[in-house]
């Protein structure tokens, strides 16, 4: 019953923090950005709007991980709140955990209502002009949303672990995005190098030294699936999206048993 409660608690924090205002701000720059995306382009509308309404997806949803995991972690231990929540004879891990999964849950929720929204964006343009290649906002969509959904569950729990160890909410933004741009394009920069070896000198050791992240991080860019929306076709999957799936969600329960170790061993002043 702790855990419950303390989520109850972050959602209560989160809308006092006016996460509904950031929530309506997102679901304007993405309705903004696709519809003018749109209209640049004469043959496929509809296919523009959803690459760059993704992409804008995947560019604004990491914005209020940050956010939101400041207001719920980092402003607790800096405006020391936690005098008084950890004040009850509640262990300290159920607090933590509750404010993951209010994160989590906001955080997908918010990315429903965007997918919503830029499917039905989506739909009313591609009502007005048909397109010899019709973008699939059915199956493949959903695939493409769940996948983004994974993506921000590992950032969730790299935010949550900066806002423990950190001592300024500051660093939980520079440290979550830091970790995003290289956990996204490490992979396309290997992918590059072995294609073209002419793109910088000694190319073989460039991209053994960067292959090594792909010990310590996720590959993240290779949750990024919308080709197979874009163009309706399912073999444009990666051959190995199981192991993917699974190497993320892993990573991120390490995470999360790494901020709940550093949490228990945290001495407040």
């Amino acid at each position: 019953m702790l855990l419950p409660a303390n989520a109850y608690v972050g959602f209560r924090l989160a809308f006092r923090a006016r996460f509904a205002w950031l929530a309506a701000g997102s679901l304007l720059v993405l309705i903004l950005a696709a519809l003018l995306a749109a209209q640049f382009s004469g043959r496929q509308p509809a296919t523009v709007a959803v690459d760059i309404g993704l992409s804008v997806l995947r560019l604004l949803l990491p914005l209020a991980v940050v956010l939101t995991t400041q207001e719920l972690l980092s402003r607790e231990f800096d405006r020391r709140y936690f005098l008084n929540t950890l004040s009850y004879p509640h262990p300290r891990h159920s607090f933590l955990l509750g404010r993951f999964a209010t994160v989590s849950l906001l955080t997908l929720g918010l990315l429903l209502l965007l997918a919503a929204a830029l499917a039905l964006l989506v739909w009313y343009i591609g009502n007005s002009y048909e397109q010899a290649t019709p973008v699939a906002l059915g199956q493949h969509y959903l695939i493409t949303i769940a996948f983004i959904g994974v993506d921000l569950l590992v950032l969730v729990a790299v935010a949550s672990l900066l806002a423990v160890v950190a001592s300024t909410p500051s660093f939980v933004l520079i440290g979550t995005f830091g970790f995003m741009l290289v956990a996204r394009s490490f992979g396309a920069i290997v992918e590059l190098l072995t294609r073209n070896t002419t793109v910088v000198s000694d190319a073989e050791s460039y991209r053994s030294g960067i292959g090594l992240l792909g010990y310590l991080l996720p590959d993240l860019g290779a949750l990024d699936v919308r080709m197979i929306a874009l163009y309706g076709r399912m073999e444009l999957l990666p051959d190995d999206w199981p192991w993917l799936l699974l190497s993320c969600l892993v990573y991120t329960v390490g995470l999360l048993g790494l901020a709940v170790w550093a949490l228990q061993r945290k001495r407040f002043a």
